[in-house]
């Protein structure tokens, strides 16, 4: 399955008892339809939480708000809580990522596009 959507939290890495690595995080999706007959527009948003096993360095680029590309499989749990009522959750054991929005910058809200890229110059001949 392919997804494109925003990450709904900074990503965190946990550590197994047996040593491996795993990174966890939440997506959004948000789908907008206006129902027949009516003039407002419904939102919907299905959360789905994802675990990626092939590298944890990739934590630090997943932030909160970016904007994501994941390939993978989706598996629901269903459970009974402790009313007796049923309960759900999507979860997604992502195979590959592709990252569409910069990372932001430890610390700021700002997004950092470019690094590498210089000031404008004052006096452009044009």
């Amino acid at each position: 399955m392919e997804i494109t959507s925003r990450l709904t939290a900074d990503a965190t890495t946990a550590t197994l008892k047996d040593g491996r690595e795993v990174v966890n995080f939440s997506i959004a999706i948000n789908d907008r339809y206006r129902p027949k007959g009516q003039t407002e527009v419904v939102t919907k948003v299905t959360y789905i939480s994802c675990s990626y096993w092939n590298n944890t360095t990739v934590a630090g680029y997943l932030k909160k708000g970016s904007v994501v590309e994941l390939f993978g499989k989706i598996g629901l749990d269903v459970w009974l809580n402790m009313d007796g009522q049923p309960k759900g959750s999507l979860n997604m054991h992502v195979q590959q990522l592709k990252f569409f929005t910069p990372s932001r910058i430890e610390g700021n809200n700002s997004f950092n596009e470019n690094p590498a890229e210089e000031e404008p110059k004052e006096n452009l001949p044009f």
